[in-house]
């Protein structure tokens, strides 16, 4: 069965496999999320919202963040509905994840507990513009 790999960030992931353990990483899947790439006055028609409090000087009511991270977590959710189906098919034995550490921990939350016992290792990192050969000399000698 074979081992994979999920590089990803904000706005696109992808899943690469390798068939041994020392193998190279073919990619065998890209999901996109152009939203992700969206800056936060881009994903708002309106200024956030003020609010007065008594004694207090004017201050936003939305922290300017919000629209931008509802995002990163509606992605890190279809990206574990992907993995998890996969799984309920048995496509891949181990799974590796290398994600931008805000989507990390986002997906962390996310995995289901059986999903998460298939996590063979994770790192830290944006690695989703590099080559296979670049992502894989991120991992583990043997897979």
């Amino acid at each position: 069965m074979p081992t994979w790999i999920l590089v990803a960030d904000n706005s696109r992931a992808r899943i690469f496999a390798a068939e041994k353990a020392a193998g190279s990483l073919n990619e065998i899947s890209t999901l996109a999320f152009p939203e992700g790439r969206l800056h936060e006055g881009d994903l708002t028609t309106d200024k956030a919202g003020r609010g007065q409090a008594p004694g207090a000087g004017a201050h936003g009511v939305n922290g300017e963040e919000g629209h931008k991270q509802e995002n990163a977590e509606r992605f890190a959710g279809l990206i574990c509905d992907d993995l998890e189906a996969a799984r309920n098919q048995g496509r891949f034995g181990k799974l590796y994840i290398i994600a931008s550490p805000a989507l990390l921990g986002l997906l962390r939350k996310q995995l289901s507990a059986p999903l998460r016992q298939l996590v063979a290792g994770e790192l830290d990192k944006n690695l989703t513009t590099q080559t296979p050969e670049a992502i894989r000399r991120h991992l583990p000698d043997f897979l």
